[in-house]
């Protein structure tokens, strides 16, 4: 299942925390959807990924980040 988590508007490290805590309370089969607008978000996001075990994919509209942490690998 895709959670959708909208952090458009915040600062770092908020889209960071708002993605940990959210993670959380996702199944291990669940995908984390991140829209972020702080250019710093896919970099912090990519890192947290990497931290639990997740995939991370990131693409772009305009200034709009879309980040999906994918099910554990």
């Amino acid at each position: 299942m895709e959670v959708l988590l909208d952090a458009r508007g915040l600062l770092c490290p908020l889209p960071l925390l708002r993605a940990r805590e959210a993670l959380r309370g996702l199944a291990p089969d669940d995908v984390l959807v991140v829209l972020a607008t702080d250019r710093e978000a896919p970099i912090d996001l990519a890192a947290l990924a990497a931290d639990v075990g997740r995939g991370c994919a990131v693409t772009s509209a305009g200034d709009v980040w879309r980040v999906e942490l994918s099910a554990e690998e």
